[in-house]
Protein backbone atom coordinates (compact mmCIF):
# COMPACT_ATOMS: atom_id res chain seq x y z
CA UNK A 1 0.00 0.00 0.00
CA UNK A 2 1.13 3.43 -0.74
CA UNK A 3 -0.04 6.34 1.35
CA UNK A 4 0.11 9.90 -0.24
CA UNK A 5 1.44 12.49 2.33
CA UNK A 6 1.72 16.15 3.71
CA UNK A 7 4.61 16.95 5.46
CA UNK A 8 5.20 19.49 7.61
CA UNK A 9 9.01 20.41 9.80
CA UNK A 10 9.80 22.22 12.19
CA UNK A 11 6.31 21.59 14.33
CA UNK A 12 5.63 22.42 17.49
CA UNK A 13 4.81 18.63 18.16
CA UNK A 14 5.37 15.41 15.79
CA UNK A 15 2.05 13.59 14.65
CA UNK A 16 -0.45 12.16 12.31
CA UNK A 17 -2.21 15.48 12.02
CA UNK A 18 -5.75 14.32 10.04
CA UNK A 19 -6.21 14.62 6.15
CA UNK A 20 -5.37 17.42 3.84
CA UNK A 21 -7.01 16.54 0.80
CA UNK A 22 -6.21 13.38 -0.47
CA UNK A 23 -3.12 13.37 1.58
CA UNK A 24 -2.41 12.64 5.24
CA UNK A 25 -0.93 15.29 7.17
CA UNK A 26 2.43 14.30 9.33
CA UNK A 27 4.20 16.92 11.51
CA UNK A 28 7.83 16.47 12.65
CA UNK A 29 9.79 18.69 15.44
CA UNK A 30 13.03 17.92 13.28
CA UNK A 31 13.41 20.24 10.42
CA UNK A 32 14.32 19.18 7.01
CA UNK A 33 17.87 18.49 6.87
CA UNK A 34 20.33 15.62 6.56
CA UNK A 35 17.04 13.71 5.91
CA UNK A 36 15.82 14.21 9.55
CA UNK A 37 12.51 14.58 9.28
CA UNK A 38 12.18 11.94 6.33
CA UNK A 39 13.37 9.74 9.63
CA UNK A 40 10.65 11.15 12.03
CA UNK A 41 8.40 10.81 9.42
CA UNK A 42 8.88 7.36 9.34
CA UNK A 43 8.74 7.11 12.82
CA UNK A 44 5.48 8.95 13.51
CA UNK A 45 4.02 6.86 10.92
CA UNK A 46 5.13 3.63 12.65
CA UNK A 47 4.41 4.28 15.50
CA UNK A 48 0.48 5.55 14.87
CA UNK A 49 0.45 2.17 12.79
CA UNK A 50 1.77 -0.59 15.13
CA UNK A 51 4.54 -1.67 12.82
CA UNK A 52 8.75 -1.31 13.17
CA UNK A 53 10.02 1.16 11.22
CA UNK A 54 11.93 -0.72 9.11
CA UNK A 55 8.36 -1.55 7.47
CA UNK A 56 8.09 1.53 5.94
CA UNK A 57 9.83 3.51 3.88
CA UNK A 58 9.56 6.56 1.84
CA UNK A 59 9.76 6.05 -2.66
CA UNK A 60 8.90 9.74 -3.72
CA UNK A 61 9.30 12.96 -2.41
CA UNK A 62 12.66 12.70 -0.67
CA UNK A 63 13.54 16.25 -1.07
CA UNK A 64 9.67 17.46 -0.91
CA UNK A 65 6.75 17.90 1.59
CA UNK A 66 4.72 15.71 -0.36
CA UNK A 67 5.99 12.45 0.23
CA UNK A 68 4.72 8.53 -0.54
CA UNK A 69 5.32 5.88 1.77
CA UNK A 70 5.46 2.66 0.91
CA UNK A 71 3.48 0.52 3.49
CA UNK A 72 3.72 -3.58 2.36
CA UNK A 73 2.60 -4.88 4.95
CA UNK A 74 -0.77 -3.63 5.51
CA UNK A 75 -3.62 -3.28 3.00
CA UNK A 76 -5.20 0.61 2.40
CA UNK A 77 -8.27 -0.61 4.62
CA UNK A 78 -6.08 -1.46 7.35
CA UNK A 79 -3.81 1.65 7.40
CA UNK A 80 -6.52 3.96 7.40
CA UNK A 81 -8.29 1.73 10.39
CA UNK A 82 -5.22 2.44 12.07
CA UNK A 83 -5.49 6.24 11.50
CA UNK A 84 -9.27 6.72 12.22
CA UNK A 85 -7.92 7.81 15.80
CA UNK A 86 -5.92 10.65 14.40
CA UNK A 87 -8.80 12.21 11.68
CA UNK A 88 -7.76 10.22 8.58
Amino acid sequence: MRLSLKVVPGASRSGVAGRLGDRVKVKVTEQAEGGKANAAVIAVLAAALGLPRSDLRIVAGGQSPMKVVEIPSLSEDEVFARLADFGV
